[in-house]
């Protein structure tokens, strides 16, 4: 039997300090109290860069301005594979917040640590920590 494919679009959001904005999982979710990058599931009508835009408002309050491409893959867990779009977001409308009750912050780009996200992230963190290293 196949595993149900569910794709999940996710901005890095960098401000002009080279920060980046995150959010802690709520209690209740699968890798609650673990560290994200704001975004969600992409709608059967949406692309990836529409539930981008959707769910950032959604979820931190901001209107995205433009959003690139950074990263695309799959990750494959025991009942699911998620396909993952992730963005480039450095221009918005807003000051994100956690509008669903989850905590938000900034963090340095070269402090993030793969240990606090979901295992799906490892290697994006280590691509975003190496860009920062080789500047």
């Amino acid at each position: 039997m196949s595993k149900p494919i569910i794709q999940v679009s996710a901005g890095i959001i960098r401000n002009e300090f080279g920060q980046i904005y995150l959010t802690q999982r709520l209690e209740g979710q699968d890798f609650a109290q673990s560290l994200e990058f704001p975004g969600g599931k992409v709608d059967s009508n949406e692309t990836p860069e529409d539930a981008l835009r959707r769910e950032l408002e959604e979820e931190i309050g901001i209107h995205v301005l433009s959003a690139f491409p950074y990263e695309h893959f799959k990750f494959e867990y025991p009942t699911k594979v998620i396909e993952f779009f992730f963005y480039l977001v450095e221009e918005w409308v807003g000051e994100p917040f956690g509008r669903e009750g989850q905590e938000g912050f900034w963090i340095e780009q070269a402090e993030l640590e793969e240990g606090q996200f979901p295992p799906a992230n490892a290697d994006l963190i280590r691509k975003l920590k190496t860009e920062v290293l080789h500047k």
